[in-house]
């Protein structure tokens, strides 16, 4: 039996409507609307692609959005300016300074120096340490572990006493999500196992998960002998692999194989078209989040 097709796509149309309600109810009562500063410092195509993307759906939603750019060579002391200034922005609730950072910036005084109740992408320890300690006091969760999680949720697949198994141990969505599937929630519950590329016997570990989260950046690690019949499948994996010559644009790859893998679980996300879509969303999320704090309303 093909495994149901977990597609963020559709996921991120349903999120995004619901902020964009949320965001009008809040400028009726209000008069005042989420908003966003993006900071993008140089002119990296991807970054440069990523941050149009964000801003346009900050756009789509009702938000205040303001992108600012900023020369490649900016000093870090006038950059570490430029993100006081919106910290003491009372129009400004999220601020998003897009990651890599030229070599002579040095990315932890940048995350540092974003406050607590603005870092939207929830890198500042604070807000580390607030979801090491239990998910209800984090203000902020990390938007590609969030988006898994509602993935998951939104799925239907049950968590409460699920073995979940994350391939993976990054900063960024191995160690935030198994925390967070591990903690004391409706949306969690879970026994979770952290294992990565140099686990003994990897292939034993994901076969006893009912749900596998695949975030290695290793394209096809995960064969479908690998799957517990009837598992739910995450491939956080967005691999680059060649160039389509017809179209032009890159061939993307998932950690797991796809083709085989959705003959044996019982649901799965596909790679595009999966997690992907669902970071940005989340990061909206965030940032609406952020003014209901300013404006009392959590």
């Amino acid at each position: 039996m093909t495994a149901k097709i977990i597609s963020g796509t559709e996921i991120r149309k349903t999120i995004l409507a619901e902020i964009k309600a949320d965001v009008e109810k809040m400028k009726i009562k209000h008069g005042k609307v989420p908003g966003l500063a993006t900071i993008l410092v140089g002119k990296d195509p991807g970054s440069v692609s990523y941050v149009t993307l964000k801003v346009k759906t900050a756009l789509s939603v009702g938000f205040h959005e303001i992108q600012d750019d900023q020369p490649e060579d900016i000093r870090e002391a006038d950059l570490l300016a430029l993100i006081d200034k919106y910290n003491n922005d009372p129009d400004i609730h999220g601020i998003l300074v897009q990651l890599p950072l030229p070599k002579h910036i040095d990315e932890k005084k940048v995350i540092n120096a974003i406050n607590p109740d603005k870092d939207v992408d929830a890198f500042h320890p604070a807000n580390v340490g607030s979801l090491m300690i239990c998910c209800d006091e984090a203000r902020f969760l990390p938007c590609t572990p969030a988006g898994i999680q509602e993935m998951i949720v939104r799925s239907g697949t049950p968590t409460c006493g699920a073995e979940v198994v994350v391939v993976g141990r990054s900063n960024i969505v191995g160690k935030p999500i198994a925390m967070m599937m591990a903690q004391k929630s409706v949306c969690a519950n879970a026994t979770v196992t952290i294992v990565h590329t140099k686990t003994k016997d990897l292939a034993a570990h994901c076969k006893h998960a009912d749900i596998l989260i695949v975030a290695a950046g290793v394209p096809g690690l995960v064969k479908p002998e690998w799957i517990k019949p009837g598992a739910t499948v995450i491939d956080v994996g967005v691999n680059r692999v060649g160039m389509n010559e017809t179209t032009g644009k890159a061939i993307l790859k998932g950690d797991v194989d796809f083709d085989a893998a959705k003959e044996i679980a019982g649901k799965i996300t596909p790679v595009p078209g999966g997690v992907g879509p669902m970071t940005i969303a989340m990061l909206m999320k965030n940032t609406l989040r952020a003014a209901q704090y300013a404006l009392g309303e959590l």
